[in-house]
């Protein structure tokens, strides 16, 4: 597959007829309401409407399905702003410092900061796809089961920082999210685990019932217990970022682009990895990490740009090589086999005018998303003001729906609740939610990468200290921990000299 600026015109000029740009419209404005749906997902949408799309041309109905998936991917950010409800993982980075700013009456700027962010992160990932995708693919293709696994634990290494000076607490939070990762059955084996004979509890325990519950509903007890009259009281204060805010944001946009699109080049390095890691390390490289998690604009611009980069970065391997780095590009996968496009290198050779139509429409379709986005950032940012008996109600309701809609089975629902309890109490007592929500997203993939590469071996660990790659990140593990630890350390030394100096 080779990059040519002719193959990328004509694209566009399959891409502007007015059915595709009809349908790409379409697209986005369906993905923009998914995402803002709690539980439901790009996924879930795609699934959904696969069968309404086969009266279509290849081409419209893979633009409208690829519009569908990054249009989820922009509206996710709304819900997790104005009233912290997450509802996929991808979102609880921006949720983290997004709705601090609600409370604070800065809605506005977070969710107009999230819209641009994931424009710049989109576009300059797409233009890595275009010209970049030979050489990304075959990177992605060194990746196995040890390469996965200490990419994995990398991740979870970030549980230091997230923990802020709580350390033990994370700790425990993280253990709390392996263990409801664990119930169900052995991704291997499918051996029964922690099941007590119940069959409700083969099915596991769903990430996303996890999230809303932590979020939505220990959110909602929070503020029927603080008799809360609305999520904000400050009001709208303004509607979009000021200068300061957009120059202080472009570091982290173009940071979380390299990070989201370089990872999402992996099988299974899906958006809600990639977002933590750009939070991570723009908490990293701050000058004052402290602001994070109270409303530090850049909270929201890195995991925001490193979502839709993310999702760019996974047609480079669905294209290239067949290989679906997500379920929701498993869904797409699908779509395309449907219409008898066999996904591959052959692909750009036998059918290189859909490849490029679908890739052009996406450029067409970032700048639609932006569009449509920032007139509305005025009309979501009102919602955190609305009163909260009424809100409250809302807030449970949605979270519900979106749950029951994974599975449609009420067990979700009970998880989620016994959840929202659980995310009360941690709340309460001080324990942070990040690292419990991480743990969850995380455990399955490195839990099955584990045993895979560990079968590779035949039991020895060495396997992941003989392969390079794999060795990376296990010294980028070490040099993580290390480094929060010591920056955890650094700080308790710097309250203990402000506090004997007083």
């Amino acid at each position: 597959m080779e990059f040519s600026w002719d193959y990328l015109m004509q694209g566009f000029a399959v891409a502007l007829t007015w059915q595709n740009l009809f349908w790409a419209l379409f697209g986005s404005l369906i993905g923009t309401l998914v995402g803002v749906l709690p539980g439901i997902g790009p996924s879930s949408g795609i699934a959904i409407l696969l069968p309404l799309t086969t009266f279509l041309p290849p081409t419209s109905a893979i633009i409208m399905m690829a519009a569908i998936y990054y249009g989820a991917m922009y509206g996710g950010s709304t819900t997790a702003i104005v009233v912290n409800i997450p509802g996929e993982a991808s979102s609880v980075p921006t949720a983290m410092d997004g709705y601090e700013m609600a409370k604070q009456g800065n809605a506005g700027p977070a969710l107009a900061i999230a819209a641009i962010s994931s424009f710049v992160a989109g576009t300059l990932s797409l233009v890595g796809l275009t010209v970049f995708a030979p050489l990304c693919a075959n990177f992605a293709l060194a990746f196995g089961p040890p390469e996965y696994f200490a990419l994995m634990l990398m991740g979870l290494s970030l549980v230091i920082s997230l923990s802020g000076r709580a350390l033990l607490k994370g700790l425990i939070s993280m253990a709390l999210g392996l263990l409801a990762a664990l119930i169900g059955q052995n991704p291997l084996t499918g051996a029964a685990r922690l099941t007590f004979g119940s069959v409700d509890l083969m099915a596991g325990v769903n990430f996303i019932s996890v999230i809303v519950g932590v979020f939505a509903i220990s959110e909602v007890m929070l503020n029927i217990e603080a008799e809360a009259s609305a999520i904000s009281l400050a009001g709208i204060k303004n509607l979009m970022p000021s200068w300061a805010d957009m120059k202080a944001c472009i570091g982290a946009m173009l940071r979380s682009t390299g990070v989201g699109f370089f990872l999402g080049l992996l099988p299974g390095c899906a958006p809600s990895v990639t977002t933590f890691v750009a939070y991570d390390l723009e908490k990293r490289v701050a000058k004052d990490p402290s602001r994070f998690g109270k409303g530090a604009i850049e909270g929201v611009a890195a995991p925001e740009g490193a979502n839709n980069a993310t999702s760019t970065a996974g047609f480079v391997p669905l294209f290239s090589f067949g290989l679906p780095t997500a379920p929701s590009m498993a869904v797409l996968l699908g779509g395309l086999m449907m219409y008898g496009l066999q996904p591959g290198p052959m692909l750009f050779k036998s059918n290189p005018q859909f490849v490029w139509a679908v890739i052009a429409s996406m450029y067409i379709g970032n700048v639609m998303l932006l569009v449509l986005n920032l007139p509305l950032v005025g009309i979501w940012a009102r919602i955190a003001i609305i009163p909260f008996p009424i809100l409250g109600p809302i807030i449970v309701f949605c979270s519900v729906l979106g749950t029951y809609s994974i599975r449609f089975i009420m067990f979700d629902v009970w998880v989620m609740l016994v959840f929202g309890l659980v995310g009360y109490f941690m709340r309460k007592l001080g324990f942070p939610i990040a690292p419990l929500v991480l743990a969850s997203v995380l455990a399955q993939m490195l839990e099955t990468s584990l045993q895979q590469s560990l079968l590779i071996s035949q039991g020895s660990p060495l396997i992941f200290f003989t392969r390079p790659i794999a060795l990376a990140f296990m010294v980028l593990s070490a040099i993580s921990i290390v480094w929060g630890i010591w920056a955890q350390a650094k700080r308790k030394d710097g309250v203990i000299v402000e506090e004997t100096d007083e």
